[in-house]
């Protein structure tokens, strides 16, 4: 088992910057992956960011491709996503995500992650 806890989120005006961060604890040990995503009210779940196991390999929805940086630091179990230049359309419930199998592959598959936070808030206003 591995518990997750998103914090970071709030409100910020367009153009701004926040940095989410996910605190990961329980089975650490293990090699994972881990990943971004999003769910903005009425709409699905989508795919933001992913890294795997080393930080070799990150991959990017086009929507922030550019702007949002992911990064891990493995030594304190603890994900990244630094959010530059926001826009009111990246309003959402932020989640970050861990993938045990596929561990060097930075995955955007949400059916391929094990493990889920409960996500944090991120408003950006016009």
């Amino acid at each position: 088992q591995v518990q997750l806890v998103e914090s970071g989120g709030g409100l910020v005006q367009a153009g701004g910057s926040l940095r989410l961060s996910c605190a990961a604890s329980g089975r650490t040990s293990s090699r994972y992956a881990m990943g971004w995503f999003r769910q903005a009210p009425g709409k699905e779940r989508e795919f933001v960011a992913a890294i795997n196991w080393s930080g070799s390999s990150t991959d990017y929805a086009d929507s922030v491709k550019g702007r949002f940086t992911i990064s891990r630091d493995n030594a304190k179990n603890t994900l990244y996503l630094q959010m530059n230049s926001l826009k009111p359309e990246d309003t959402a419930v932020y989640y970050c995500a861990v993938e045990m199998l596929r561990w060097n592959i930075a995955t955007r598959r949400e059916a391929d992650y094990d493990y889920w936070g409960q996500g944090t808030q991120v408003t950006v206003s016009s």
